[in-house]
């Protein structure tokens, strides 16, 4: 009856978590501790990869004495974590040449712009499903091998070593034996060949990057190595990863071409799973891999869109108009308007990301009048966060051809009905939450458990999925279409600003 539980480690941008999972998949202990993040300049942002590893070790270790259970009761662990962040080490100390550039960093755009100059852009987006970005891995360590002395000749000769956040986690755990990533977040850095699944060598040579530096490519699910250097957990088994939007639709039990999920946070992640093709996007969406199961497993895909202001946009109204004391008053606060009043919030604070992509965008209020409350504005706040994960879904269901069936939803937004409720309208379809929130820790738990047998395959995980709340299509089809139609009005308006 030993090794009955599974440990997710769940490193996020701002904290990391860990989380115990019995076999039904229920949380058993949490344990959360943020850390600190750095902003040397504008547009930059850092972290210290010995808080990344620190905060994930003492969670580990507290999430496990809060179950009162030992590592003999741990038949695995699964790694998720924030994607794209890029860490650069030396392979015989351990120890980083340089600070974790976060995924938010914008310090390659002019990287970005040359590569798109010498005409290379058609080439990663053919190759990879991705744009060319500074959001991606791959210009971050170019960046890196350039600036840090010596660095690119160091790689050259593989004394130093690149991972992305799971890549370092893992080789604190295994004491420096394994250095691997799974496909999933290998297919974040502009260097992996979505159909291969491996590094591409015309990739490489666009950014000058040597292969010595990199991890092996490795499944979602299978055994990476053993804990070795936390004395509590020494010989559990590591073996589940994935980057944590993968992770969620995973936790979600969206194993099904057609079958998608939205996380709604300070922005929202929609992923629609494709199938083992991948599908190739004419709305600028990202093609992703979304996992492998086992070494031998075939790749499985993909379509990704990110709003960009999701959740933000009520922090906004919290922090920069004061009209609410904390966010979980917006849902009130939109309740006393009846409708938005003709009042239409397009919050393109950094501009527009798919399907529109318009950097030059700006955030717009459109249809104010003297009748205009403040009750208006919050509900065009939240609208605003539907109708742009509305504007995603229909260019996914259009670039796969696929039809969409219901959208299961995670994320802190999720527990405001209203919101659910209008993004059920406008969908014409089920919008589910889980009756477990944690999709994303949970996700790594099953891929883990996967691996090591604790669960037999993906239909016993199925089984184990639970509806929470079921919002159903209420409103009249032909008034959403026409609130849509202003919400287009309202977008082209915003366009082309600055």
């Amino acid at each position: 009856m030993s090794r009955r539980f599974i440990l997710a480690l769940d490193q996020g941008t701002t904290s990391s978590r860990a989380i115990v999972f019995d076999r039904r998949g229920r949380a058993r202990a949490t344990a959360q501790q943020e850390f600190h993040q750095y902003f040397p300049r504008s547009g930059w942002v850092e972290h210290d990869p010995a808080d990344l590893w620190e905060t994930t070790r003492r969670t580990a270790l507290a999430a496990v004495a809060e179950a009162n259970l030992t590592g003999a009761d741990l038949a695995a662990i699964g790694l998720t974590n924030q994607r794209e962040t890029t860490l650069l080490w030396d392979r015989a100390t351990g120890r980083p040449v340089a600070p974790a550039i976060v995924w938010q960093d914008r310090r390659t755009a002019g990287l970005c712009a040359r590569l798109k100059a010498r005409g290379l852009e058609p080439l990663f987006r053919r190759k990879t499903g991705l744009l060319l970005d500074p959001y991606f891995s791959g210009t971050k360590l170019a960046w890196l091998l350039d600036r840090v002395p010596g660095a690119r000749r160091r790689a050259g000769r593989g004394e130093l070593a690149f991972g992305t956040v799971d890549t370092w986690l893992l080789w604190q755990l295994t004491g420096g034996r394994v250095h691997a990533t799974d496909v999933s977040n290998a297919s974040r850095t502009l260097l992996l060949d979505l159909r291969t699944g491996d590094w591409d060598d015309r990739l490489l040579r666009a950014l000058r990057i040597p292969r010595e530096v990199l991890p092996v490519v490795r499944a979602s699910s299978e055994v990476y190595g053993e804990v070795e250097t936390i004395p509590a957990l020494r010989g559990v088994p590591i073996s589940g990863v994935a980057g944590d939007q993968q992770a969620a639709l995973f936790g979600q039990a969206c194993f099904r071409p057609g079958m998608a999920k939205n996380t709604y946070g300070t922005g929202c992640f929609l992923l629609l799973h494709t199938g083992k093709k991948p599908v190739t996007s004419r709305h600028q969406l990202l093609t992703t891999i979304a996992w492998r199961l086992g070494a031998e497993g075939p790749l499985e895909y993909a379509l990704e869109g990110s709003v960009f202001i999701g959740g933000a946009a009520v922090q906004w109204l919290r922090d920069g108009l004061g009209l609410i004391a904390r966010s979980s008053d917006i849902e009130a606060l939109a309740a006393r308007a009846s409708d938005n009043g003709g009042v239409y919030f397009v919050p393109a604070f950094t501009g527009l990301g798919a399907p529109h992509w318009d950097a030059s965008a700006r955030g717009l209020i459109i249809g104010l009048t003297r009748g205009t409350t403040a009750a208006h504005l919050a509900r065009a706040a939240l609208e605003s966060i539907a109708f742009q994960s509305a504007d995603l879904l229909g260019a996914m269901e259009a670039d796969a051809k696929l039809t969409l069936r219901e959208l299961r939803v995670d994320g802190g937004a999720t527990v405001n009905t209203a919101l659910m409720q209008f993004q059920s309208d406008l969908l014409r379809v089920p919008v589910v939450r889980p009756h477990t929130r944690e999709t994303t820790a949970l996700g790594a738990a099953y891929l883990a458990g996967l691996a090591v047998g604790f669960w037999k395959d993906r239909a016993e995980i199925a089984r184990l999925w639970r509806a929470g709340r079921t919002l159903r299509p209420r409103a009249e089809p032909v008034a959403m279409r026409k609130l849509q139609r202003d919400w287009h009005r309202a977008v082209v308006r915003a366009k082309k600003w600055a």
